[in-house]
């Protein structure tokens, strides 16, 4: 063999299989590292994205955890207030039931001295009357009787 045309038809091989590499082998390797670098882009990105959104979302909780805080201090706050106000009331409530307590017992111990006042000058005037019966040793009617009781109540 001639070491010239091996090397001319060795390098015409090489060319070939350079230009069949390049026109149907190449391209589609191109594409799918293409490919395989745009997915890794976008998961890249997605992570970047889902660790702002994490960071995002756990400010929102942060600070929806501050308002709620402040919301309960302030529902405390006002529900504090509304128990002093009721104390306060029932208190007020109690004062004015005991006033009328007592308002109401001293009434009817009014009224029940003034029942014993009015027992006790009827037994007067019977005591009275039956006394003076017995001093005149006569016997008084009915009406006169009725007339000396009420007397006797009167000027009692």
């Amino acid at each position: 063999m001639n070491l010239n045309a091996t090397l001319v038809f060795q390098t015409l091989v090489f060319f070939v299989l350079a230009w069949f590499t390049m026109k149907f082998v190449w391209p589609p390797l191109m594409k799918s590292i293409e490919e395989r670098r745009l997915k890794i882009a976008e998961g890249l990105a997605s992570a970047e994205k889902g660790k702002a959104d994490l960071a995002q979302a756990q400010a929102r909780v942060g600070q929806i955890e501050a308002a709620a805080r402040a919301d309960n201090q302030a529902r405390l706050a006002q529900a504090e207030k509304q128990a002093a106000a009721l104390i306060e009331q029932a208190r007020k409530d109690a004062e004015a039931e005991r006033a009328r307590i007592i308002e109401q017992a001293r009434q009817d111990a009014q009224q029940e001295a003034q029942r014993a006042r009015e027992t006790l000058r009827d037994a007067v005037a019977e005591l009275a009357v039956k006394g003076a019966e017995e001093i005149l040793r006569r016997e008084v009617d009915a009406k006169a009787h009725a007339e000396l009781l009420d007397r006797l109540k009167a000027q009692l």
